[in-house]
């Protein structure tokens, strides 16, 4: 389960840095910030699991 979501997280992050990669291409100052947030979402997911992984052992 937790692999699963590990994923989600690194998928997550991979979307932010397209976003705000995008973003910035264009000058869209909403579309980077929401990048960086998404990518702040991700780590922040995976962290939460990498908690939980290690209460498991």
């Amino acid at each position: 389960m937790s692999g699963t979501e590990k994923s989600k997280a690194h998928l997550e992050q991979a979307k932010g840095k397209a976003k705000e990669a995008v973003g910035r291409t264009v000058g869209n100052e909403r579309l980077t910030a929401e990048g960086v947030t998404d990518q702040a979402k991700g780590k922040a997911r995976e962290v939460k699991e990498d908690v939980k992984d290690d209460f498991r052992r």
